[in-house]
């Protein structure tokens, strides 16, 4: 067929059914492999650049689908990569330009009033739908680039391109072991500085995966500085009620951040360059000495914050084993205006906060529980069709929620280690007087046992081979 005759470029406008067909065709053409309706009937040089961004565009979706599949590790380095990200959004603002225009071209070239009368209606719904979808697409995968990119950097800094060259943990495990110091900030208008109500630590097996939280109350006593501490020279026996004026019964632990904030941040002259705070650096000082673990580690989660990730997850899911009353410690049941009832129950933000802080008729212990409970079905609900469907508002929580100094090179690492975690039963140690596994009277700890405990659970004994 010669290139005259050619009913894509030379048409006969005559013929409504030529035209309905061609049309047809275009729009097809459009979307299968957008700048062909360009090369076959329009600008060829438009049609040019569209097949090749195109032709381009898949070869980069088949090598990533290819690497996620063989080369996962590598797959998640560049996942987290600043520079990467940046190219992806621009790559994606790009793409999205170009179909805007391709479409609209491609509208041109239909030449709507050479077709019938009654397929032009269609012809253009057609077209806006698939340009909403195609354009659409591209403009949510670029905002979703931008948006972990700038979650990532918030909460860890920006990266560097070298990171790719770091397909496995760019920091070495401590005796096979991540040990993140967790703290759960409780700060309001109500209250002098910030406690940390929830102080945690998170033991990570930097090969299995196997996850050890250890739990430790607010109103444990005594708390031994780690060796070379400063804070040996304010409290040379431990952080005691004897001694800290913040130091009470029923709280003690929980104020060390906000007594070293507010009076003695000098002692940690280089935290905030290291980014951290006085206050952190001695809860760690302090939660080393307790463990006997180096942690190298911290995340410090604003309660707000959670509220905010669990309502963009879509709620949480808990199985409730005792009524809970919202309200104040020591309010009558008959002036409680909100439960927390038993059975399953699907929780938004607010009602899961709620649940693990509450303090009305229990104690911090079973708050613990509930706060460990509230941890693993967070980690149950962070599954990949939560986390796509809602990635912006996800990011914008994490960011709001969490600061920690975990670099962002070992942000892959640790998301491939997630996600064998997951697949594992959490161990769980509670340093109370209730726990099952070493009572603890938060007055008159025993850290050389904690110890050992600790040690013994991260570390066990093989067991002898039967001769």
């Amino acid at each position: 067929m010669s290139v005259a005759s050619s009913p894509i470029r030379y048409p006969d406008t005559s013929s409504p059914h030529v035209m309905r067909v061609r049309a047809w065709w275009l729009i097809g053409l459009n979307v299968l492999m957008p700048g062909s309706a360009q090369a076959l009937a329009g600008n060829r040089r438009l049609g040019r650049l569209g097949l090749r961004s195109t032709l381009a565009g898949w070869l980069v979706v088949v090598l990533a689908v290819l690497l996620a599949l063989v080369a996962r590790d590598f797959f998640s380095t560049l996942a987290v990569n600043f520079f990467v990200l940046l190219v992806v959004q621009i790559a994606l603002v790009y793409y999205c330009i170009l179909w805007i225009v391709l479409t609209l071209d491609t509208l041109r070239l239909v030449k709507f009033v050479r077709v019938d009368t009654g397929t032009r209606p269609w012809v253009a719904l057609i077209s806006i739908v698939l340009l909403v979808v195609t354009s659409g697409a591209a403009a949510w995968g670029a905002s979703t680039a931008g948006a972990l990119n700038a979650g990532l950097s918030g909460l860890s800094g920006m990266g560097s391109i070298l990171d790719l060259a770091n397909t496995g943990p760019s920091e070495p495990s401590i005796d096979g072991q991540y040990n993140i110091l967790v703290l759960g900030g409780d700060s309001g208008p109500d209250r002098d500085g910030l406690r940390t109500d929830t102080v945690q630590v998170v033991s990570v097996n930097a090969e299995t995966g196997q996850a050890t939280i250890v739990g430790m109350p607010r109103d444990l006593h005594n708390a031994p500085w780690v060796d070379g501490s400063p804070m040996w020279s304010v409290y040379p026996n431990g952080y005691t009620e004897a001694d800290a004026d913040y130091c009470a019964e029923f709280a003690c632990l929980n104020t060390i951040y906000t007594d070293v904030e507010l009076n003695h941040p000098d002692l940690y002259p280089d935290a905030a360059a290291q980014g951290s705070s006085p206050g952190i650096e001695a809860v760690r000082d302090a939660v080393e000495g307790i463990t006997g673990l180096t942690i190298p580690y911290y995340a410090i989660i604003d309660m707000q914050g959670a509220v905010d990730l669990i309502d963009a997850l879509g709620g949480v899911d808990i199985n409730v084993s005792e009524r809970i009353a919202i309200a104040e410690p020591g309010t009558a049941p008959e002036n409680v205006s909100e439960w927390i009832e038993v059975g399953g129950q699907h929780m938004d933000g607010y009602t899961a906060i709620m649940y693990a802080r509450s303090r009305w008729d229990n104690t911090d212990y079973t708050r613990m529980q509930r706060q460990q409970q509230l941890q693993e079905a967070l980690l149950q609900q962070m599954n990949p069709a939560n986390v796509v469907a809602k990635f912006s508002d996800i990011v914008g929580a994490g960011t709001q929620m969490v600061h920690t100094n975990i670099p962002r090179s070992m942000f892959a690492y640790f998301v491939t280690l997630a996600a064998k975690t997951k697949e594992l039963p959490i161990v769980h140690i509670e340093l109370t007087p209730e726990s099952d596994t070493i009572p603890t009277d938060p007055l008159y700890p025993d850290f050389p046992a904690i110890q050992a405990y600790i040690a013994a659970v991260l570390h066990p004994l093989p067991t002898p081979t039967p001769t």
